[in-house]
């Protein structure tokens, strides 16, 4: 039998009984109403598949006429819904919702722990991450062309992973990641961005979010100094800001994040440089070779770490290749992060990053206690996709998709928007920055977001990305995962709505 019906017809058992030893009705009513309380209670989850009416009939020593007059009553209550060929299904959604999904009384808080300091800071900064649940790829930022995965590529190399897989390899994985892919990712860097680390500096993460969790963790005390690029991803505002960092906000010139500035802040002992040199999130600007040695120069005089966020690396540097912050590095002061989840796409949850030697040991001791490691199955197929060449090619033709996409939104944008205008850069990102024609306020910036969701058009906020007061109002536009012909239209809607 299956398991499922097997719980619910211990549920319906015992509330079967219960309800016999009540004044004696037919058995059908007695079926129903033990189904019904069921439901009520909650005990049986909505659109859970309840057992055919052969089953239940023979479980319970009852006719099958018997279940089926009881499944008519529930189904004229539309307490169960019956779809031809599906069977019948548990519907209460809205008992659900009214109820919260749970049984449990609301008690006084007060009679359990008290939340952590650090745990209620990470609740309170939630709103600071960019998250939006819903399936909508126009314009959300940070994807790539998600159309032009090779789904199929990559469904092969699964296959062959679980088709040749020993049970040995379905045990636990070492923290930081399997060595055969960090050999291939030190490879990968040191062709691509003449970076050179060994395969023990790197840790497999599941995202940028997670390294620099891990980051804020092994280094900052309460008080202690980080400098942020301003304006900067919220969801990196939000990980410094939960660990109670003294957060260091440093604007941008058209060189990087501003040496002058950093002058001015020496004394505040910062242990973290936050930046993002080959492509700013959101403005765009690219670090010069001249700001990436003065960075690491002030680094070096003030004994600070860099975190060097290299996101859209491939990207940005296609065509036009500036050395790293971290092949600069001559002191191994330098925290590299990389992140597949930008160029393949988000639901792969994989990336990387190179820490320090002196490091290597703590982060690894987070990783045990915490994410413990990526699966290794994704490991091992994401390392096939490097060694078979790919990855590259995969890249390649994102960009080309990309950059098509780039120059068809902006024409597009131009033809139908009266209010607004797209910041005139060169094709460096996956996403656009979009700038009111005239003086506004964070106010209307949420008014126009708002309705935009309401119409099934997404965007980031600009004014979110500031730390303190916003000195600018905008919208962070996602346009690489559209199909164009889709493109046109909600472009055409935005056109009406702004």
């Amino acid at each position: 039998m299956n398991t499922s019906y097997k719980f619910a017809i211990q549920r319906i058992l015992t509330e079967y009984l219960s309800q016999q030893q009540k004044k004696p009705h037919n058995k059908y009513i007695v079926l129903y109403r033990a189904i019904k309380k069921c439901i009520h209670n909650l005990e049986l989850p909505h659109d859970w598949l309840l057992p055919s009416t052969r089953i239940l009939a023979g479980e319970l020593d009852l006719s099958r006429t018997t279940v089926i007059k009881a499944y008519e009553l529930l189904l004229l209550e539309k307490l169960i819904i019956s779809k031809p060929g599906s069977g019948n299904r548990i519907n209460y959604q809205n008992i659900a919702e009214k109820s919260g999904g749970s049984k449990k009384k609301l008690i006084d808080a007060g009679i359990y722990p008290e939340i952590s300091h650090k745990g209620q800071s990470y609740l309170k900064n939630i709103s600071l991450i960019n998250r939006l649940p819903n399936d909508n790829l126009a314009f959300r930022p940070g994807l790539p062309p998600l159309d032009v995965f090779p789904v199929n590529q990559w469904k092969k190399l699964l296959n062959t992973y679980w088709r040749h897989v020993k049970s040995s390899g379905l045990s636990y994985s070492h923290s930081t990641g399997l060595t055969e892919l960090k050999k291939s990712i030190c490879n990968y860097l040191n062709i691509s961005r003449n970076i050179k680390c060994n395969a023990d500096q790197i840790v497999i993460v599941s995202g940028s979010l997670q390294s620099l969790y891990l980051i804020a963790n092994t280094l900052i005390d309460k008080g202690d100094s980080v400098v942020l690029e301003n304006p900067i991803f919220p969801n990196v505002h939000s990980v410094f800001k939960s660990s109670e960092a003294n957060l260091i906000p440093v604007d941008l010139d058209n060189e990087g994040i501003s040496i002058d500035e950093m002058n001015l802040i020496s004394h505040k002992k910062p242990k973290l440089i936050h930046t993002t040199p080959s492509n700013h999130y959101p403005l765009g600007i690219r670090m010069s070779l001249k700001r990436r040695l003065e960075i690491l120069q002030w680094a070096s005089d003030n004994k600070a770490l860099i975190i060097e966020n290299d996101y859209e690396n491939e990207i940005a540097n296609f065509d036009n290749n500036i050395p790293t912050i971290y092949s600069l590095d001559t002191e191994d002061r330098t925290i590299y992060m990389g992140t597949f989840n930008r160029l393949l796409h988000p639901s792969i949850r994989l990336g990387y990053m190179i820490v320090p030697q002196y490091l290597i040991r703590v982060v690894e001791a987070l990783q045990e206690h915490s994410h413990r490691f990526v699966s290794p199955s994704i490991q091992i197929v994401m390392n096939q996709f490097i060694e078979k060449n790919y990855l590259y090619q995969h890249i390649k033709n994102g960009i080309e998709v990309a950059k098509e996409r780039h120059d068809i939104f902006i024409s597009e944008f131009e033809k139908v928007s009266r209010t607004m205008h797209i910041q005139p850069k060169p094709f460096s990102s996956f996403h656009l920055l979009a700038y009111f024609n005239s003086a506004t306020t964070t106010e209307k910036e949420s008014e126009v977001i708002k309705q935009l969701t309401e119409h099934n058009v997404t965007t980031f906020s600009l004014s979110k990305c500031y730390i303190g007061t916003p000195k600018k109002q905008g919208l962070i536009l996602g346009y690489s995962s559209v199909r164009p012909v889709v493109m046109k239209r909600k472009i055409k809607k935005m056109g009406e709505l702004i």
